[in-house]
């Protein structure tokens, strides 16, 4: 399916409903939890989910949702989660995707990965704006999801874990160069803030890179 298709699935406010509550969970979600968050049937919601796998937007699997396992425990149920894979239209026609991973091979062999990180850094302190450095979690979580990173808060709120990459692909293909450039944008961010600190912390499915209160940081 093309990718103007797939979004214009979107365009149908349960569907939208739908796709917004299982992408912000983080985990797998059941047809009967997605229903009831979208206010409708059952019936309805596994026809619209489904909708959402054709087009590449939710993965779908199959596990027990009771916990249990062996005799009596129940048939497997269908469960929905993000897709890792991305779509994006722009018209006319644009391709920054291959235009950011040719600037990204020609940065590695150049052993240009200092000079980038000086880049990003520049970027995010012009990011961030005329008011300084953000003040704590809450404030750099707004400014992280308007940027697409879809930060949430982890152990008691100490940590802020952000869902999405926004550099997802062309990070696969370059790790180090890239996971390093997104690490020093967002000290550019917080750079001069005593509440809050950035390090790497890279987990599969999440961005390579945390944020957190001073006092947690200081235990590493």
């Amino acid at each position: 399916m093309e990718d103007i298709d797939a979004i214009a699935l979107l365009q149908d406010p349960v569907r939208r409903r739908l796709y917004e509550f299982v992408a912000v969970q983080g985990r797998e979600v059941g047809r009967n939890e997605a229903a009831e968050a979208a206010g409708v049937a059952r019936t309805l919601a596994a026809f619209h989910l489904d909708k959402l796998v054709d087009a590449g937007l939710l993965e779908a699997g199959s596990r027990r949702l009771t916990g249990r396992s062996g005799p009596g425990a129940g048939r497997p149920a269908k469960v929905y989660r993000r897709s890792a894979g991305e779509r994006g239209v722009s018209v006319p026609a644009r391709d920054y995707r291959t235009a950011a991973g040719l600037l990204a091979e020609a940065a590695e062999a150049a052993g240009l990965d200092v000079e980038v990180r000086d880049a990003a850094r520049r970027r995010g302190l012009a990011l961030r704006g005329p008011g300084g450095p953000c003040g704590g979690l809450g404030e750099l979580a707004e400014v992280l999801s308007a940027r697409g990173y879809d930060p949430v808060a982890d152990e008691g709120g100490a940590v802020l874990r952000m869902r999405n990459c926004p550099f997802h692909v062309v990070a696969e293909a370059f790790p180090p160069l890239v996971c390093g450039m997104n690490l020093a944008l967002l000290e550019g961010l917080v750079e001069g803030s005593s509440r809050v600190r950035v390090r790497m912390d890279p987990r599969p499915g999440w961005c390579c890179a945390v944020a957190e209160t001073p006092s947690k940081n200081n235990e590493h």
